[in-house]
């Protein structure tokens, strides 16, 4: 199985939090499922980029909360998997801000 290293709390938004686009500057042709690992890298900085930006994309803070805090945010292992079923240059999810957007479904 593929799997697609994406920083937290990226990984934790599309396995829990609704994120349907996963933005890259390169496309894909690979279809399909593929494990979601999460990086071990994260900076506060970066988390609260990607908080604000996942309560602009309808995120409720009650959810954020209760599982994409900063210090329980399991880094460095696989923590799902998810289908990837296109690759776009344009799409009216709240989540697509890339040159390209992988499309996401079926988080698991």
């Amino acid at each position: 199985m593929k799997i697609l290293t994406i920083r937290q709390p990226w990984a934790w938004l599309i396995i829990h939090g609704g994120k349907d686009i996963e933005n890259r500057d390169w496309p894909t042709r690979l279809r399909g499922r593929f494990l979601v690992h999460a990086a071990k890298g994260m900076t506060r900085t970066e988390w609260e980029d990607a908080i604000d930006t996942a309560r602009h994309c309808g995120v409720s803070l009650a959810d954020l909360r209760a599982g994409a805090q900063f210090e329980q945010l399991q880094r460095g292992g696989i923590i799902g998997s998810v289908n990837l079923i296109d690759c776009v240059t344009d799409h009216p999810s709240r989540w697509f801000f890339g040159k390209y957007g992988f499309v996401l479904a079926n988080p698991v």
